[in-house]
């Protein structure tokens, strides 16, 4: 059945600023307390999108929720009025009050894992929402993402919604961030790759020394089976622990994926050699495999450059792309290695660097900004609401953009009452862009 990969990207937020909330991820760190510009990283993002909706690649958009998230604040027991929630948060605590003030919901590529109705037994697209529960500024987005994808995805004829994962730390799922999908076409049966960095069960492992890892296998194993994926389709790696040392917190910073390429650096995984002879064997030969030596490219120079992070995409030309951030390219070694995958005998032809110096100040590359979904046609026809990108759609986006975001913010700007209601004017007025209905708390009182 014919079928194509639609890019859902998150449109950048309002409160876009710089905390430094989450551990191991060293550009989040090395950026803390920095002053941002939410108008330019959301400006960012949507010309990415532009350019590949002109690559003839189908691009949709998901709106970012709604922060600050004075519920968040309240559940914890501040009470009065918003602004005085807020200033006492921000006294007490500007972590926690960084955390209820964060856009990080731009980076969908951990919003949830989705399987294609090829590869499931039931013939649905299936969709867990993630729980993010490694992070206190990740788990706050759990609860409005259901809300989203059952407002786009809402007929149980084409897609299965399942509710996140226990949140319990031997279930902490990231999202389509540690999952890769490998086809011969978007219509067929793939292979799933689900990377994950620890095993709550097992006792003796060896772990990163320094940073967290963040997928469990018990999650991963978890999502396969409630996606009814056929295990002889299933693959379980484990991301190696010296790679998660050097900041690669999630696998889609170490290695990409799309249709039959997969590129990947050699210490992306616990046991490279095995998955590679798995591939093999599981596609009978059929794959590009690019793995990235360590004498090309160290761990420290593919975390810096984020050139793993790049989106590879199939155009509508049919023929394959790499969208990588403008940092792969300023990087030597990483644009060297940009440039040997070009003139090798490949399925990529195309190369594209993007700016979205924004999000990677934050930790956030182009792979980021974006959750894969293959869907059919019919199953496209069947999404509600307006999200599907069209020129139109684009620049009534860029308008938005323009007329209700700042070009300055800090987090001690987040305090301003102003702020606070400019932020509510313009996602009220987006959810009627992209005709999503009532979505947010302060719609519904």
């Amino acid at each position: 059945m014919k079928a194509s990969e639609i890019n859902f990207d998150g449109i950048v937020g309002l409160t876009h600023h710089y905390s430094g909330l989450a551990f191991g991820n060293l550009a989040s760190a090395a950026n803390a307390h920095k002053v941002s510009n939410p108008k330019a990283a959301a400006l960012q993002g949507l010309k990415k999108m532009h350019l590949l909706m002109q690559k003839g690649v189908l691009q949709a958009v998901l709106p970012p929720h709604e922060r600050p998230l004075l519920s968040f604040f309240k559940n914890l027991g501040f009470t009065g009025t918003d602004t005085q929630i807020l200033k006492a948060v921000y006294a007490l605590d500007p972590r926690l009050f960084g955390a209820g003030c964060s856009a990080s919901s731009m980076w969908v590529a951990n919003a949830a894992t989705v399987t294609p109705s090829a590869d499931s037994t039931d013939g649905r697209v299936h969709i867990t929402p993630a729980n993010l529960i490694s992070n206190l500024h990740r788990a706050l987005e759990t609860q409005i993402n259901i809300q989203i994808f059952k407002k786009i995805f809402s007929d149980e004829n084409y897609f299965k919604i399942h509710a996140p994962l226990f949140s319990h730390l031997d279930f902490a799922d990231e999202g389509a961030a540690n999952h890769s999908r490998l086809c011969q076409n978007y219509g067929s049966a793939g292979l799933n790759l689900f990377i994950y960095g620890r095993s709550g069960s097992q006792e003796k492992v060896i772990l990163p020394h320094q940073y967290p890892a963040r997928q469990t296998l018990e999650a991963s194993k978890a999502v396969a089976r409630l996606h009814q994926l056929r295990s002889e389709n299933t693959i379980f790696i484990k991301q190696n622990p010296l790679a998660i040392d050097q900041g690669v917190f999630h696998n889609d910073v170490i290695s990409i994926a799309n249709q039959n390429v997969f590129l990947f650096h050699e210490l992306a995984f616990e046991d490279t050699a095995t998955l590679v002879d798995l591939l093999k064997i599981k596609s009978h030969d059929s794959l590009y495999l690019l793995p990235v030596a360590t004498s090309e490219l160290s761990l420290q120079d593919a975390v810096k450059s984020y050139v793993f992070n790049s989106q590879l995409v199939t155009l509508g030309t049919g023929a394959m792309a790499l969208i990588a951030p403008i940092e792969s390219c300023e990087n030597k070694n990483s644009h060297q290695v940009l440039l040997k995958i070009m003139a090798e005998k490949n399925a990529i032809s195309e190369l594209h660097f993007v700016d979205c110096k924004q999000s990677m100040l934050n930790g956030g590359g182009p792979a980021c900004l974006r959750l894969r979904m293959v869907l059919t046609e019919a199953e496209q026809k069947a999404c509600r609401a307006r999200v599907f990108l069209d020129e139109n759609l684009y620049q009534r986006l860029v308008q938005w953009v323009e007329r209700h975001y700042r070009d300055r913010l800090s987090i001690g700007d987040l305090v301003d009452p102003l702020l606070l209601n400019e932020n509510r004017v313009a996602l009220d007025e987006l959810t009627q862009i992209l005709q999503l209905g009532t979505l947010y708390n302060f719609q519904k009182i």
